[in-house]
């Protein structure tokens, strides 16, 4: 069973990795990134995620880390509220006011701060096997092995609970995560966001 379980994951991958490279060589050619630009575009970005421990109100989790995070995930994220194929009223908004150049300014600038420690990885207090088919994109070590796909590591562990359980329930949608969310016991979320909490790596996001 958990051998065609990871041969199943396999296969979306793989579909999905296709599915993301024909939309990127499908998009317009950008400007460079501008940092300065992206930085006064952050600004409201720092009032929840500069906070360490900032909680969004309902229903109540910590808004996720994002020091050290990559800046190309970070634009598949605001790019997927935008879309309202992930749904937050605060975050949907903000994105909305955002063009693709200043979305690439703002990922570019957040990934510059913060997250010293992200790429060592480090040592776990829970059990690996359960979140043993979710390292074939996130890593063993909780670092993603492409830039497009979120670094776990030392992310907030209620915050990992309530994204696989909005990808479980349709609220937000992937062509890899819808699928694989799925396929996890509901017992075994909370293990696996346990897991890769207890990594070090993603840091609360501090402005310079």
């Amino acid at each position: 069973m958990k051998k065609q379980m990871i041969t199943n994951l396999k296969i979306v991958v793989t579909a999905a990795t296709l599915l993301i490279a024909t939309a990127i060589f499908a998009q317009p050619a950008l400007a460079e990134v501008d940092l300065e630009a992206g930085r006064g575009l952050a600004y409201s970005c720092l009032g929840c995620h500069g906070i360490d421990g900032y909680r969004n109100a309902y229903p109540s989790y910590r808004v996720p880390k994002l020091g050290g995070q990559k800046a190309a995930y970070i634009v598949v994220a605001l790019k997927g509220y935008r879309a309202n194929t992930r749904q937050h009223p605060t975050m949907t908004g903000q994105a909305s006011s955002l063009s693709d150049q200043d979305i690439e300014n703002v990922a570019a600038y957040l990934a510059s701060i913060g997250g010293d420690t992200v790429a060592a990885g480090g040592s776990k207090e829970v059990s690996f096997d359960k979140a043993q088919a979710c390292t074939a994109c996130h890593g063993n070590n909780g670092v993603s092995v492409n830039a497009m796909w979120p670094t776990l590591a030392g992310q907030h562990e209620d915050y990992l609970v309530r994204a696989l359980t909005a990808y479980r329930d349709g609220t937000r949608t992937d062509p890899v995560m819808s699928v694989q969310a799925g396929l996890i016991a509901e017992d075994d979320v909370e293990v696996i966001a346990k897991y890769f909490a207890s990594l070090e790596g993603l840091e609360t996001t501090r402005p310079e």
